[in-house]
């Protein structure tokens, strides 16, 4: 759970983020616009040292959803012990944000894997390719449209039988 001097400076810095708290924890939602400066001012001035895991929610046919993809950014000071939820949304047909890389190093495989599963684009990313899926894999199966059988790609790779293997 975040303090409330922590809120309190981020809201003033950035305005249009809003805060919720839902069973202990905090919960920033920051416009994507303004989540590279949020995350900033999180690490460099509120000491959050640490991403503890970048991933995303496809919130599509949900009932009020504020946009199809929330990403999230769960942060931690290790000093306070103070933990940070902060979300952004994106929707098609580009969702895209800016990376984070340059703040935490962490955030490359991280992103790598959101961007494999989901298809969310990093801006500014140094290495943004497949991490889970081979290259030749064209969808991003995590998002709630892609059908439960596959479209078909396993036909488009070659079989290795047991012998080859």
């Amino acid at each position: 759970m975040a303090n409330q001097a922590t809120i309190e400076r981020l809201n003033s810095a950035i305005p249009a983020v809003e805060t919720r708290e839902f069973r202990g924890q905090t919960r920033a939602l920051v416009p994507p616009e303004s989540l590279i400066g949020a995350l900033r001012l999180l690490k460099e001035e509120l000491s959050f040292d640490m991403l503890i895991d970048v991933t995303c929610v496809d919130y599509l046919a949900y009932r009020d959803a504020a946009g199809r993809f929330g990403l999230v950014y769960l942060l931690l000071n290790t000093e306070s012990g103070e933990r940070l939820n902060v979300r952004t949304f994106v929707d098609d047909p580009n969702p895209t944000v800016p990376s984070v890389v340059s703040l935490w190093e962490g955030a490359n495989w991280l992103e790598r894997e959101v961007w494999d599963l989901f298809g969310i684009h990093f801006a500014g990313h140094p290495d943004l390719r497949r991490i889970v899926l081979p290259d030749k894999f064209t969808t991003h199966p995590l998002r709630k449209d892609y059908p439960m059988q596959g479209r078909g790609e396993r036909h488009n790779f070659p079989v290795i039988t047991r012998k080859e293997g």
